[in-house]
């Protein structure tokens, strides 16, 4: 039985509310936004969300968007940052292209309406871990991506060509014949479905972070593009990188809410629980190194010490600094009994995001015809083994864009509308949520910062087993969808991660600990591959 087979759903499509475009978006962060108001130049547009519009990874980004538009910085220094920063696999065409045409599209935000922060009427740059300039725009303080997503959606509401579809969730891409041409989705305002034909798709659905159980991500990031365009096909590439966000929130009954890398960008140390600043013992760079390598110190640190968290110091800066650039951490913080001004964070690593993707080229298309990526959910190859901070917003802003302005051939005849009819899995009904946390355990345990070949073959016999399960009645929902697109994600993760010996940027395999030239070189991985 193949893969694309054990998920076919109870669904007699000659029946289902039929609706066309040009062009139909899935996601609605920056990366889909962007997207939706380029193709908007030519035609009709659907932009579809599985939650509200607002529930993405881009309305949680605090730390900021980096652009080289200071006076001090230039295009050559922010593409050597990014290529030293990826470990030897960033693509330097496709990161030449993101610094170029990021001072450009963030200009565009700027004219837009989004109102970065600024010193003495000029834009206040921060500096983020790796960056040799102050380059990174912020607005709000810590709420950049709120700013940045709040202004595009407003302008998506007031364009007559694009037509919104909140709370929609994609439960299968609409292809043949290695040709996308829409989506049929779950309506879960009414709870019914429909179909969405177009002449091209693109796919901006955002990251991982519920495939593990310690994640900074919202409740929606579950992994759902990469999972929709590989059952139709596509490649994906690079799915064993996984970055680590070193300082996330520590404390019990307190989400892992995501501590700003800004937060060390304008000063805060990093110390144990005796007091001590540790950074400086393994990176010369301290503070202010790639995240592989402070979440890799971090942990280093915890081995030596035996204590569960380290703390972020901030007690050494302006009062009047912290609450001015740092208001929405000090708001949660203080929730929980702690002012960052006074009071160490305590913090730990925790998954952010999936520098792996669904494999695309410079103008944001997939190896299916008419299907188009963006965003976290898409391989652009601008991050390499490891992602430079706030290169995500504009990697989303850059390719959406790009991928709205595709001018795709135009296709033959949509095929027509056929049943598609479920399997049956032996009668076996199953708890999605106990079989969620079982999965977010296993990730955790086996496919964290430091991984080795056992439990890597481990996660994947477990995952190929749990996955024969995903057709009994309770998976027919949307829940049940978002486990199968979890589970499907996660089983090409921990294939890529097994066949890649060696260790580079965040991925660590501690029976392969150095980095081996001859694997200076891209993973890849198809549906065919589970399927022989």
């Amino acid at each position: 039985m193949s893969l694309q087979e054990r998920y076919l759903v109870d669904v007699d499509l000659t029946t289902v509310s039929l609706y066309t475009a040009r062009c139909l978006v899935i996601g609605s962060g920056i990366a889909g936004l962007a997207a939706a108001l380029a193709a908007a130049r030519k035609g009709t547009v659907f932009l579809a969300s599985k939650c509200e519009f607002m529930e993405s990874n881009s309305t949680y980004a605090q730390g900021g968007i980096a652009a080289a538009l200071a006076d001090d910085d230039t295009v050559e220094l922010h593409v050597k940052d990014t290529l030293e920063a990826g470990g030897g696999l960033c693509d330097e065409d496709a990161v030449r292209v993101l610094v170029d045409e990021g001072r450009v599209r963030c200009q565009e935000l700027i004219d837009m309406g989004v109102h970065f922060d600024r010193t003495d009427g000029k834009i206040a740059f921060t500096r983020e871990g790796a960056h040799s300039r102050r380059r990174i725009l912020h607005a709000d303080g810590d709420a950049t991506g709120r700013a940045i997503t709040t202004t595009m959606l407003e302008q998506a509401k007031r364009n007559p060509n694009i037509h919104l579809l909140e709370n929609h969730f994609a439960m299968d891409l609409l292809h043949e014949n290695g040709v996308c041409y829409g989506a049929l989705f779950l309506d879960t305002n009414y709870g019914r479905y429909m179909r969405v034909e177009a002449e091209f798709t693109i796919v901006a659905t955002g990251g991982v972070g519920q495939v593990f159980r310690e994640t900074t991500n919202p409740a929606c990031a579950t992994a759902d593009g990469y999972a929709l365009c590989f059952r139709a096909g596509a490649e994906l590439k690079d799915m064993e990188f996984v970055q680590f966000h070193p300082t996330t929130l520590y404390l019990a009954g307190a989400p892992r809410f995501l501590i700003s890398e800004a937060v060390r960008g304008e000063g805060a140390y990093l110390i144990n629980q005796a007091g001590e600043r540790f950074m400086p013992r393994y990176s010369e760079k301290a503070e202010l190194s790639p995240r592989d390598v402070v979440c890799q110190s971090i942990f280093k640190e915890l081995n030596s010490t035996g204590d569960t968290c380290v703390y972020l110091d901030l007690r050494h800066l302006d009062p009047a600094l912290v609450a001015k650039r740092f208001p929405t951490i000090g708001k949660v913080c203080a929730d929980y009994g702690l002012d960052i001004r006074s009071d160490p964070i305590p913090v730990r690593p925790a998954v952010h995001y999936m520098m792996g993707g669904v494999a695309t080229n410079l103008n944001a298309e997939t190896t299916v015809k008419n299907l188009y990526a963006a965003g976290e959910a898409a391989f652009t190859g601008v991050h390499g083994a490891n992602r430079l901070a706030s290169n995500s917003l504009l990697e989303g802003l850059v390719f959406g864009h790009r991928a709205g302005m595709a001018e795709p051939e135009k296709p033959g005849p949509f095929p027509s509308g056929r049943p598609r009819k479920s399997l049956s899995a032996n009668g076996a009904r199953l708890d999605v949520g106990d079989l969620s946390a079982s999965l977010k355990a296993i990730t955790w345990r086996n496919l964290g910062v430091y991984r080795t070949a056992i439990r890597l073959t481990e996660t994947v016999e477990t995952l190929k087993a749990w996955s024969r399960y995903v057709l009994a009645e309770e998976f027919h929902m949307r829940p049940g969808f978002e486990v199968q697109n979890m589970l499907t994600t996660a089983q090409t993760m921990a294939v890529s991660a097994l066949l890649r010996t060696e260790s580079r940027g965040a991925h660590q395999r501690v029976d392969y600990p150095y980095t081996d030239p001859s694997w200076q070189r891209h993973s890849s991985v198809t549906i065919s591959d589970f399927e022989q």
